[in-house]
């Protein structure tokens, strides 16, 4: 199967669809989809549920979706920096499950391996457990969270051969590798992309068994959230 395509727009044709649900990848700016999230913009798809760690920051991430209005959901963990975000959920614009962060990896690494819920202890006796289905096990109390089954998982990655193989780059490997596993399809931009057989088998983080499709984005230009900076003027 041929898995290399030429840009973010056709590795995404005919997957996208109004109120589909995607899984994304990334941490903050660092490891996040960012050819195939402009991608998903300019493709005006809207009433998107988006299941990722943060919605990004004002205009770059998942925030330039925010932007848009093509986010109708986010399932997220961590949601400062962002005053779109923050405007939407406030005036109820937006609809927002917070979702504890390692939770919400468990809930994708679980779908990815077939996994429809599981129970635990994180959350219990607060918002979180709110209408959750809860239940004894040796005298303490878990709540049942359900598999996040996404419609498409878009992620990036540093390098991936002709096959899919994948490989993530220091704290880039962050969600990508459970948002990866739990999409019905998963689309990958990489930095490179290397002949069959060039990556190291003991590696890979992400068995090309789960990659449909793959994108080279580079260049990146490597964003941050902030840059601090200290005074040298000792004078």
């Amino acid at each position: 199967m041929k898995k290399l395509y030429p840009d973010a727009k056709t590795a995404l044709d005919g997957l996208l669809k109004d109120g589909m649900l995607i899984a994304s990848g990334g941490f903050g700016l660092c490891g996040i989809p960012e050819r195939l999230i402009d991608a998903i913009a300019e493709s005006g798809v809207k009433n998107l549920t988006f299941a990722s760690n943060n919605a990004g920051i004002d205009n770059e991430g998942i925030g330039k979706l925010l932007r848009t209005r093509q986010v109708k959901k986010m399932i997220a963990s961590y949601v400062g920096e962002n005053k779109e975000f923050e405007r939407q959920f406030l005036s109820g614009e937006l609809e927002v499950e917070f979702c504890p962060q390692g939770t919400l990896a468990e809930r994708m690494r679980s779908a990815g391996a077939g996994i429809p819920g599981f129970y635990t202890k994180t959350g219990v006796g607060t918002l979180v457990a709110e209408g959750k289905e809860s239940k004894i096990f040796d005298g303490q109390e878990y709540i049942l969270e359900r598999g996040i089954f996404a419609d498409l998982a878009i992620v990036k990655a540093w390098k991936a051969d002709e096959t899919g193989n994948v490989v993530f780059r220091k704290t880039a490997r962050n969600f990508n590798v459970p948002a990866a596993t739990c999409g019905r399809v998963c689309v990958v931009e990489v930095e490179e992309v290397v002949p069959a057989g060039a990556l190291d088998p003991e590696a890979i983080h992400l068995p090309g068994v789960y990659v449909q499709r793959v994108i080279i984005g580079s260049p990146y230009d490597k964003k941050i959230e902030f840059r601090t900076t200290r005074n040298t003027d000792v004078g």
